[in-house]
């Protein structure tokens, strides 16, 4: 009789150990952490410094066991915000996906303002200096090339110190009201030039009316660099 309990127990335990195995919360949250390790090398890499850590996750949470590695992507943007969560995910025969928060710190260099400057005030290299911050604090993103920025115009007053980022800045007027500028029509390899005069202010990339000065037609033209526009033909 105790022989046949014996056996008896080897078979159910034999069978009750597959289907009570879990994906732990241990589990999920290595596979976040391992994803997190390799995207601070990868930034590491590329001259950036990055603190991480996992969030917690309820200890008594048990997910069906996974036949596969376990995914792991980042649903948030790392590079936008401090708190990005991380969908971790089981693709295998029962697939299940969950989301674990996590606290990304991405610190390297950016452009700061050396000093204070006002609206309107055409940028120079002398208002720049290189900083480490936190690039992710920012959600309006960050400026690390001081080539691209002097020359354009604050749209707002930035204090010194400040963190310099697109939206604070804005490309110089290309022509202004009153200015004579070349009309080029253009189609296809098939252009022609004539004279004009603006009619509003406008950057590189905008539109503006010109009056065409051999016909007095106006016209809304592309303006294409510092005085010449472009009308399609």
């Amino acid at each position: 009789m105790r022989t046949q309990l014996l056996v008896l127990t080897i078979v159910i335990s034999a069978f009750a150990g597959p289907a009570q195995a879990k994906t732990t919360a241990d589990e999920i949250r290595d596979a976040a952490t391992a994803f997190l390790e390799a995207f601070a090398q990868a930034q590491t890499d590329k001259g950036y410094q990055v603190a991480f850590e996992a969030g917690n996750i309820d200890p008594r949470i048990a997910l069906a066991p996974c036949s596969e590695a376990l995914s792991v992507e980042f649903t948030g943007d790392p590079w936008k915000s401090e708190h990005p969560s991380v969908q971790v995910a089981c693709s295998g025969e029962r697939p299940w996906r969950m989301f674990v928060t996590t606290t990304v710190s991405v610190s390297g260099p950016a452009l700061v303002a050396s000093r204070p400057f006002g609206r309107g005030e055409r940028i120079t290299g002398d208002m720049l200096e290189t900083r480490s911050v936190v690039v992710n604090a920012s959600r309006r993103g960050i400026i690390t090339d001081a080539e691209l920025v002097q020359g354009m115009i604050a749209r707002r007053p930035v204090n010194a110190g400040s963190v310099l980022t697109p939206d604070l800045l804005e490309a110089p007027d290309a022509v202004t009201r009153g200015d004579h500028v070349i009309i080029t029509a253009r189609s296809g390899s098939f252009s022609v030039r004539t004279r004009g005069k603006a009619l509003a202010n406008a950057s590189i990339g905008e539109q503006v009316l010109v009056e065409n000065l051999g016909s007095s037609r106006t016209v809304k033209a592309s303006v294409i660099r510092p005085g010449h526009v472009e009308v399609p033909m």
